[in-house]
């Protein structure tokens, strides 16, 4: 299979299988399949409160953000190489929740659910632990904006669906 359809096919399944989990926990889960900007899936309860879920899927366990930015604001030095983090930004929709998702081969899926202040402080604090061990300079492009988070930093975070509830609330 090529593979920007591989992709596309593991982001649908984490989309569909978070919106599963979802339903079976007595919520409506609509899907939009990457049709709307910022979330996959809108969550709503029984009173009629809803919550956005932005679905990130993989078959590691490793995730790659394309621009810490959008998290949280990044001065970067032209003169020094360097990069200098600033306060956590607002997320860009209310109540948007991230649920990431290991898709296995063998054995149960993976779900760690995080708000976004949570999801914004933990890769602040993974991306500001690697740029510290390189004199705050990305190594190849001192200005890439490029980040990762593993299940690591999200440990504490798998199958916490009650943060999810909290945002309905």
């Amino acid at each position: 299979m090529e593979r920007g359809r591989s992709t596309k096919l593991v982001g649908a399944t984490g989309e569909y299988l978070v919106a599963a989990e979802l339903c079976r926990r007595g919520l409506i889960a609509t899907t939009f399949t990457g049709n709307v900007p910022h979330y996959d899936i809108v969550a709503s309860d029984g009173e009629g409160r809803h919550a956005a879920v932005q679905v990130k899927t993989s078959r590691s366990t490793k995730w790659q953000l394309a621009n810490v930015g959008l998290l949280f604001d990044v001065t970067l030095d032209e003169a020094t190489k360097t990069q200098a983090f600033g306060r956590l930004k607002k997320p860009p929709v209310n109540r948007l929740v991230y649920v990431y998702v290991v898709l296995s081969d063998e054995g149960p899926d993976r779900f760690f659910v995080v708000s976004w202040k949570d999801l914004a402080s933990l890769v602040r604090k993974s991306h500001g632990r690697y740029l510290k061990r390189h004199n705050w300079s990305r190594p190849q492009r001192w200005d890439s904006l490029h980040a990762a988070i593993t299940a690591d930093h999200l440990a504490d975070h798998e199958d916490c669906w009650e943060v999810l509830e909290a945002a309905l609330r």
